[in-house]
């Protein structure tokens, strides 16, 4: 009986060890979109912890001054947590072989993870257990010293797009501000199809790194008023305004550019577990409403963009391209607790405060540039 009780702690820390290996391997190493159960539990707890205390503060400033810190910290949690079940997991193993306390086994576990000499076992096979924990903690560093600079190499190229978009479409980004501004410059319309192949190369970039490296989509901007979200938004419009509602010659770019946009998000609410419709109809309703288009549409005509004189094709067009990505895009803001923008978390759940996004907004538009004056 005493054997067969061994042998159960035994294999039950032989297990523990070799899951937590599995998880850090498939968080860190393996390139495929696919989160581990591990990472998924910390970072939802994590991020559940940082929500419960973001509901008590009534400023952005203060939520995102916050929620700036909730990747580091679920990166540190999910690092700690793979140590500690190593940790444990050896335990098991030196209580079920070495015949001694708890405390004891936990002792030579704790000296053999981190490599300290203090605790030994003269024995032959727990000494080799001791070479092996040492080895995995060991790993398990390695492994995170390498992954930091993948993230943050990701996580440079996806604010450089966010930044070169603050340029082309104000902060908060909008589409009609996009369009605008590239009428204004001399024969910009030829410019847009390059626009579109290179975003469509971002968004496919975003895909890959968000979806192998998932707490990617929970870091921040550095600049407060800035998301990778909002980004992908006023992209997505401006592309949506020129694919269905705006006369130019025929460009097949700006339809796979909002293709790869779309797909990409869908991408990463599947490893997020975020549900959305995967084949929408045209006709399904949106979150925007045809008055807040036409008056996106008589801002532009008034900057002398060339809109479809046909406005209902044209918001049958347009709302065709936006219910692509339409319900996706809101519940990843709201994911993300992104800053408020038009036309995507000033309609999330998020945006039901209007105690704070409202008066964000109004602030936020008080400092974008105005278009009027000199055309540059």
């Amino acid at each position: 009986m005493r054997v067969a009780l061994q042998a159960v702690v035994f294999a039950a820390g032989a297990v523990l060890v070799a899951l937590t290996v599995l998880s850090a391997i498939r968080s860190t190493i393996l390139p495929r979109g696919t989160q581990s159960r591990l990472s998924r539990v910390v970072i939802a707890a994590v991020r559940a912890a940082f929500r419960l205390r973001s509901r008590t503060v009534s400023s952005y400033e203060r939520r995102d001054r916050a929620m700036a810190m909730l990747a580091p910290i679920a990166l540190l949690c999910l690092l700690a947590l793979w140590l500690l079940l190593i940790l444990a997991g050896f335990t098991l193993t030196f209580l079920a072989i070495g015949g001694r306390s708890l405390a004891w086994s936990i002792e030579l576990s704790g000296s053999s993870m981190f490599t300290l000499g203090t605790t030994s076992d003269s024995h032959l096979f727990p000494s080799l257990l001791t070479y092996a924990e040492a080895g995995f903690g060991l790993l398990l560093v390695a492994l995170t010293i390498t992954y930091l600079p993948t993230i943050y190499g990701a996580y440079t190229r996806r604010e450089t797009g966010v930044s070169l978009l603050q340029v082309r479409a104000g902060t908060p980004p909008r589409a009609a501000t996009m369009l605008i501004r590239y009428q204004r410059i001399e024969q910009s319309r030829y410019r847009l199809t390059e626009l579109w192949r290179q975003w469509e190369v971002w968004f496919t970039d975003v895909e890959e790194t968000h979806t192998t490296f998932p707490v990617l989509v929970l870091f921040r901007s550095a600049e407060r008023y800035q998301s990778w979200i909002a980004t992908a938004g006023a992209l997505l419009d401006g592309a949506s305004f020129w694919a269905g509602a705006v006369k130019h010659p025929k460009d097949p770019d700006v339809q796979l550019c909002i293709r790869a946009g779309y797909l990409a998000l869908r991408r990463i609410a599947d490893v997020f577990g975020v549900a959305y419709d995967p084949d929408p109809a045209p006709d399904d309703p949106i979150s925007v409403s045809r008055e807040e288009w036409e008056a996106a549409m008589d801002e532009m005509e008034a900057a002398g963009v060339e809109v479809l004189s046909d406005r209902d094709a044209a918001w049958r067009a347009w709302k065709g391209w936006r219910v692509n990505y339409d319900g996706v895009l809101l519940k990843l803001a709201r994911l993300v607790e992104a800053p408020p923008a038009p036309w995507v978390s000033d309609r999330s759940p998020l945006g039901s405060d209007p105690s704070w996004v409202q008066r964000t907004v109004v602030r936020s538009r008080a400092r974008r540039p105005r278009l009027t004056g000199p055309r540059q």
